[in-house]
């Protein structure tokens, strides 16, 4: 199952999974594109391994990981507790 955890202005999405067997979170970060529908990348917790992008520039890629390890607390202790909604009670 996948979390949604933080939209950005440009309509970027930040999701992740519940905390795996193998004690990783999957981080998905996707964004609408005009030409190429979609550019993504997944990332796993807490390594930061990167396991694939499509479409992002090495810039991009930085940005976005930068704000994935500024709240990896956060997403590492959402994915223990059913995502945000669940672990704030919404």
């Amino acid at each position: 199952m996948m979390y949604p955890f933080m939209t950005l202005e440009d309509n970027t999405e930040i999701v992740h999974s519940e905390m795996l067997p193998d004690n990783r979170v999957k981080v998905y970060v996707e964004k609408p594109d005009a030409k190429d529908c979609f550019h993504d990348m997944t990332c796993y917790l807490p390594s930061y391994e990167i396991e694939s992008v499509n479409g992002f520039s090495e810039e991009e890629v930085a940005e976005y990981l930068e704000i994935i390890r500024s709240t990896a607390h956060l997403i590492i202790e959402f994915s223990q507790e059913g995502g945000f909604s669940n672990a704030s009670g919404l």
